[in-house]
């Protein structure tokens, strides 16, 4: 029996399977494998095949945004009405059928965005191009997901499945367990917090279907039986995701509002440029990124050259993105802006910078 029979015969008994205190386990075993099964496919040991190539297109920029979505919904339209790129769009499905970049210039940053094939239902297995276009939305640093608001809800769930069914975890944090494999001394178990969707029994079990039996395994949070196996395999991506509801002239003001208020969801007419400057503006908010600008002592803050970084960045950082030779010789630094007391004030390498802060360091 392949693969692909194996996890269809698991997802048949799952879903016939009562959801109860008697099969909590049984359940918790078959996710395990389900798991174990999906990686496999996307990761073919030995001969079996490549691993998923993807396409040849180098990460550039400051951050890199990929765009996903069925065929003809509208994605090379946007990267066209974005970027200074032409992509071939057309009415009809699978227009384009390799990779193109685009730079949107934003914020004195520049985004890669990264039209993709439309991929079809059951691309994590390869139909289509499938793998290729999830390997290239692996490295990415927000995902959009392009929807046809014409056909409500369906494309976001069945997108939601393929990725999370080969390791994408979408608008999710990653699970706050310590998890170790060691050479020997068993399974040791703790937990800093009341479990109420998972028990030391579950991990055994699960530890036991992956073939692990030494190991230190610390609960910090309370989570499921699904994110241990995600901490157990290590591979999987946690990442921030868009949802953008193209074509909202077609349809009526009412199903507008209902798919704007939605949670990470921004809706645009591509053919029309309705929305777009505001879809660009939560992609920066989304991607995280500030910008820090240098000055050096007795000038003018350098407002044309400033650094573009992430959120939660410190001065060390900063120091790193100048010359990695900086922090090295760093005695102190003066900062203006908002992460800030009062400006300039002095501080270390450990204080943490906010957008729009102006920085000058002072070497030993």
């Amino acid at each position: 029996m392949g693969i692909l029979e194996k996890i269809a015969e698991i997802e048949r008994e799952i879903s016939r399977t009562q959801k109860n205190k008697a099969t909590e386990y049984h359940l918790g075993l078959l996710k395990a494998k389900l798991a174990r099964y999906r990686q496999q496919l996307l990761e073919p040991q030995g001969k079996a095949g490549p691993k998923g190539e993807g396409f040849d297109v180098m990460k550039s920029g400051d951050a890199r945004v990929a765009l996903i979505g069925f065929p003809s919904v509208g994605k090379s339209t946007l990267l066209n009405a974005l970027t200074s790129t032409h992509s071939e769009s057309a009415n009809y499905e699978f227009t384009t059928l390799t990779c193109i970049p685009g730079v949107i210039e934003y914020n004195g940053a520049c985004i890669q965005l990264l039209d993709l094939p439309g991929i079809i239902e059951g691309a994590a297995q390869g139909k289509g191009r499938g793998r290729q276009v999830i390997s290239v939305a692996r490295t990415a640093d927000l995902i959009i997901i392009m929807l046809d608001a014409t056909k409500g809800d369906v494309q976001k769930r069945l997108l939601e499945a393929e990725l999370e069914s080969v390791g994408i975890r979408l608008n999710a944090q990653k699970p706050n367990i310590y998890f170790k494999p060691k050479k020997g001394g068993g399974v040791s178990f703790n937990s800093m917090v009341t479990l109420t969707k998972c028990n030391e029994k579950m991990v055994q079990m699960i530890l036991h279907e992956y073939k692990i039996f030494n190991c230190e395994v610390l609960f910090r949070e309370d989570c499921t039986s699904d994110e241990f196996v995600d901490v157990i395999l290590g591979s999987r991506v946690y990442m921030p995701c868009l949802y953008v509801y193209n074509k909202i002239d077609q349809i009526s003001i009412e199903e507008v509002d209902r798919l704007a208020r939605q949670p990470h969801s921004v809706v645009v007419s591509c053919n029309m440029n309705l929305n777009l400057d505001y879809l660009v503006y939560y992609m920066w908010e989304e991607l995280a990124l500030i910008r820090v600008y240098t000055k050096k002592r007795g000038e003018r803050p350098d407002f044309d050259g400033g650094l573009v970084l992430r959120k939660g960045v410190t001065v060390e950082h900063v120091c790193h993105a100048i010359h990695r030779t900086l922090a090295e010789q760093f005695k102190y630094a003066l900062v203006w802006g908002k992460s800030t007391k009062y400006s300039p004030q002095r501080v270390g390498l450990t204080h943490l910078m906010c957008d729009e802060d102006v920085i000058q360091v002072v070497k030993k």
